[in-house]
């Protein structure tokens, strides 16, 4: 995994190779979230069971729980598989869904082969934060952030063998 960050609140960049076609890849990012999404992370009540894309342009991107109970993250800006998603996230500083503040996570999916896939995330914007700007780029650019959150999302193509 490589990683590039050009200021304190420029974008963060992340990027990691998998074992997977582009449309494996796609599908598995966009389509079961859940199997790869860190449940630490979670802005519900209660622990999510599914993380939700739903795949179209202006579709909703949300946590539910058992009970049903959906927390909404943001929407989707951008559908095209197996290429490119990108996604407004719309979490403040604290985690809480604000429909007046969008950032942007965009994920390319570029093919290196039949069954090898670059991801490439940039997730921008931070400057929507003002004073808290800093602060919520460096949680998105820690371990626990964006890196983590590959590393599982390699573990979950990994599992799918």
């Amino acid at each position: 995994m490589t990683d590039t960050a050009p200021s304190a609140t420029g974008p963060v960049r992340k990027q990691i190779t998998v074992r997977a076609s582009q449309r494996t890849a796609f599908e598995v990012f966009t389509g079961s979230m859940a199997t790869w999404w860190n449940p630490e992370h979670h802005i519900g009540e209660k622990d999510f069971v599914d993380v939700v894309a739903e795949p179209r342009v202006g579709g909703r991107w949300f946590e539910r729980d058992a009970e049903g109970t959906e927390c909404q993250w943001g929407s989707v800006r951008v559908w095209s598989p197996y290429d490119q998603v990108v996604l407004a996230w719309q979490l403040d500083a604290g985690y809480a869904y604000d429909p007046g503040l969008v950032t942007e996570v965009d994920v390319r999916f570029v093919p290196e082969g039949p069954t090898t896939t670059r991801v490439e995330l940039e997730h921008r914007g931070f400057e929507e934060y003002g004073a808290d700007a800093g602060q919520v780029r460096g949680a998105m650019d820690s371990p626990n952030g964006w890196s983590g959150l590959l590393s599982r999302f390699a573990e979950a193509l990994t599992s799918q063998g």
